[in-house]
């Protein structure tokens, strides 16, 4: 991880020139929160000034939505101020009718006739080539983050941002809530080279920033040279509000992210698809439930001895409808969390790992090691295998942590 001398004479500006509005200050103590507002709405609010005279093109999803659930793509498309050309889908596509690991491809929106073009697996030139074919001048993201680093859709942001640079167009970011709260980053931080589109950068596992606040750690540290990047921030948010303070409608980002209580486990629990137990895919509460034939209430039980805050562990079956043990009723554990403010989500999930291992002897790595992918290095698998416990895992990687934190400072705009 570099500090750039980029980015430190640029913090300074770039914090004054994307300053929230005074509305932005929160309530103090005794007294009623401001509703938040999202980029979209301040954008809206300003009269799309920011896009004015512009060809503009928008990276979104389902979740680029307003506070009574209608898409920005309509409202722009319906709005005279606003030329709106194109619409850019990442992974699961722009109206979200795939599943994890694809996209819809190219298309016309029937509702809107914009063309739709497909960002996934697609990033540096060729990303930049669609840019450019499509005609637009400007490029605006807007789709909600869950917090964790192998969420793809940071990296859609990222590929975006370069490709953007490379096509010589202005980048805008909309801000939106990071759901579990921004108060800290939390987990190991990626081994570069470990990058995949699962984690690009050297960030933490849980990086505790909104999209907003990535896109300016992306652009001082990372980007080989600078897009020319403007953020619409957020009013009335705090980095300890969890999404349900928002007072947004919930809106699942992937098929397997139903509700705000799925991405409060996902950054800890995520870490079973790299093993071959079930991370509750094909289920009512993936990444909640978790388990595999042969498993019992052993494992609830070896978990719920180490007295991890925040959470309870759950005996439970299942039989997934898709995915892992598909049709199989499986056994092992629901999380509940019953004090998320306590709650250490990547903890939780490297300490299910290590109980797991110890108690059911059909515990298995995937076979491409596709969980060093997730964790960023090899250190979680090697030093499970090697039999080191919860806390002698998470003292491993704290000095690099340490690192990313000092980095990361620079660029948080909220308080």
């Amino acid at each position: 991880m570099r500090l750039s001398r980029r980015s430190l004479l640029t913090a300074g500006t770039a914090a004054a020139a994307l300053t929230p509005l005074p509305a932005a200050a929160a309530a103090r103590a005794g007294e009623p929160r401001a509703r938040l507002r999202t980029g979209f709405e301040r954008l809206a609010a300003d009269g799309y000034a920011r896009l004015d005279g512009r060809r503009v093109g928008i990276v979104t999803n389902p979740t680029g939505v307003t506070r009574d659930v209608r898409h920005v793509v309509d409202v722009m498309h319906a709005d005279a101020r606003v030329d709106l050309t194109a619409v850019f889908g990442p992974e699961h596509g722009f109206r979200g009718t795939a599943q994890a690991g694809g996209s819809e491809g190219r298309y016309d929106d029937p509702a809107t006739g914009l063309p739709v073009y497909d960002t996934y697996l697609k990033s540096g030139q060729a990303l930049a080539d669609v840019f450019t074919a499509s005609g637009v001048d400007t490029v605006v993201f807007d789709i909600q983050d869950v917090g964790a680093r192998f969420y793809t859709y940071i990296w859609t942001l990222y590929d975006c941002m370069e490709a953007a640079q490379l096509a010589g167009k202005r980048f805008v970011v909309l801000d939106r809530p990071n759901p579990v709260t921004g108060r800290s980053a939390q987990g190991p931080v990626l081994h570069p080279e470990f990058a995949t589109f699962v984690g690009r950068r050297p960030i933490a596992q849980a990086h505790g920033m909104t999209v907003a606040e990535l896109a300016r750690l992306f652009n001082g540290e990372f980007l080989t040279a600078p897009v020319e990047l403007d953020t619409v921030l957020m009013s009335g948010w705090k980095r300890g509000d969890f999404y349900d303070a928002s007072g947004l409608p919930w809106v699942p980002p992937s098929p397997n992210m139903p509700t705000a209580d799925t991405a409060l486990v996902y950054s800890g629990t995520c870490l079973f698809e790299g093993t071959n137990l079930s991370e509750g895919r094909g289920t009512t509460r993936p990444f909640e439930l978790l388990g595999a034939a042969g498993l019992d209430g052993r494992w609830a039980a070896a978990a719920g001895e180490l007295g991890l805050p925040g959470v309870y562990f759950r005996e439970a079956y299942f039989a997934p409808t898709f995915s892992k043990f598909q049709g199989v009723t499986v056994g092992g554990v629901q999380i509940h969390v019953h004090d998320r403010a306590a709650y250490e989500p990547v903890r939780t999930g490297i300490a299910l790992l290590v109980t797991a291992k110890k108690v059911w002897d059909g515990f298995a790595w995937r076979p491409d090691n596709w969980i060093d992918k997730l964790t960023g290095s090899a250190l979680v698998r090697t030093m499970i295998d090697a039999g080191a416990d919860t806390d002698e895992i998470a003292a491993a990687w704290q000095d690099e942590l340490e690192t990313f934190r000092r980095v990361r400072k620079q660029y948080l705009i909220y308080k």
